[in-house]
């Protein structure tokens, strides 16, 4: 571009204003943002046109339509965000650390004395434990401290003309605008994480419209301001997918020496009685319960770190937000707020791995025929599967753990 412009600044020398700009490489590069930001600017117009459109369709007022969704913008922190999810990007042992503390567990255990009797008609109803809704609780807002700034029908439709998944935020942004129509919130005090999640309990718009409840009688589905409702709603939500009031999340195991961590994934399910076959323990060496129960092992930081046994509620967990690091954590905040000690083997570092990073690992574990699946920029298990066959090939321990060896051989 710097190129052309001084070829028209040579051969024509009445162009005097274009040449001013483009004298300097730092001025080039202000043209070209410009030029893109225009370009982003009139494609999300065009997608906000039909977006507006789709609404009125679904039956949402045009005046609400138009109040809400004339003015927008596309937000770049929001697709920052996006990119960068610290579920899917930290290692574990840094995510943990960061939500895990003395702290939130003494906080968590002095909410659950104050409203004792709350925490009891929940579960009397709907057999959901308290110390899993105060972790979700802690994770989630801190306890009601921080429901984020994000406008949210902003960020779901930045979201939803952004590409990446856009279908899942068109739907959601349809739920939101729905929810203002109800009445619950107004658009313009409708603000919460850049995903568009809302309250002390973060709810999506779609779990809001399907789960939310009025706990406390007064008329109104308020996960905003009413702890009542939004720990009530969780409670339903959490009931309503299948959750085992009668078993915990998962328990931390011992591994016998030599084994096959091929078989760690969370899509692996065996039962109690087959996990011991292959020698696994409890933490102190005792048997496995043979419980009626399927479960699945992880080894979230490879096979130098605590390894977990998790049952069906830890699949719950991940109905709620699908990375494992996020189930982890509120499985083990809960326990730490139960009274449960921390886990036997400190969880070993690893660096966060960026949308990016990932992508390019996943691109060349496919090209090396590993599968990973589809190349999102997303660790899941499907990439920690195809590590641990990588692994496995090159007589390392197959625990689908990205420590410095295996990112060194997967580097472009």
């Amino acid at each position: 571009m710097k190129t052309t412009a001084v070829m028209q600044h040579k051969q024509c020398h009445t162009l005097s204003m274009l040449t001013s700009i483009v004298r300097t490489p730092l001025a080039v590069l202000g043209l070209t943002v410009g030029l893109m930001a225009s370009a982003q600017a009139a494609t999300f117009a065009e997608c906000l046109s039909g977006l507006k459109a789709e609404a009125v369709l679904a039956g949402i007022p045009e005046v609400l339509v138009r109040d809400s969704l004339d003015s927008l913008t596309p937000q770049q922190d929001v697709l920052r965000l996006d990119r960068t999810q610290p579920e899917f990007s930290k290692g574990f042992a840094d995510y943990h650390g960061k939500r895990v503390t003395d702290a939130q567990v003494a906080k968590a255990q002095q909410l659950w004395r104050d409203n004792q009797a709350l925490f009891d008609r929940i579960f009397a109803k709907y057999h959901v434990q308290p110390q899993y809704l105060l972790a979700f609780w802690g994770l989630e807002s801190n306890f009601g401290g921080y429901f984020g700034k994000t406008p949210t029908i902003q960020a779901l439709a930045t979201l939803a003309c952004d590409g990446r998944r856009s279908d899942f935020f068109k739907a959601e942004l349809m739920n939101a605008l729905k929810i203002v129509n109800e009445g619950a919130v107004s658009a313009q005090n409708m603000t919460g994480s850049w995903a568009g999640a809302m309250g002390h309990m973060q709810f999506m718009p779609s779990t809001f419209l399907n789960y939310a409840v009025d706990a406390d009688g007064d008329g109104r589905r308020n996960i905003w301001s009413s702890q009542t409702d939004a720990l009530t709603s969780a409670a339903n939500y959490l009931h309503s997918i299948g959750w085992d009031g009668e078993y915990r999340w998962g328990r931390e195991v011992y591994l016998p020496d030599g084994f096959d961590y091929r078989v760690a994934s969370i899509k692996n399910k065996m039962s109690l009685k087959q996990w011991a076959a292959l020698g696994v323990r409890t933490i102190d060496g005792q048997l496995i319960p043979d419980a009626p129960i399927q479960a699945a092992l992880i080894v979230p930081t490879g096979h130098e770190g605590p390894a977990f046994l998790v049952y069906g509620n830890f699949d719950m967990i991940m109905e709620w937000n699908r990375s494992e690091s996020y189930a982890l954590a509120v499985g083990l905040l809960a326990d730490r707020i139960a009274g449960v000690a921390e886990p036997s083997k400190a969880f070993v570092s690893s660096p966060t791995l960026y949308f990016d990073q990932v992508k390019q690992m996943q691109n060349k574990l496919n090209e090396m025929g590993y599968n990973a699946g589809e190349a999102d920029g997303v660790f899941g298990s499907g990439t920690r599967s195809a590590i641990s066959r990588y692994q496995a090939e090159h007589k390392m321990v197959a625990d689908g753990f990205p420590d410095a060896e295996v990112l060194k051989a997967l580097a472009p």
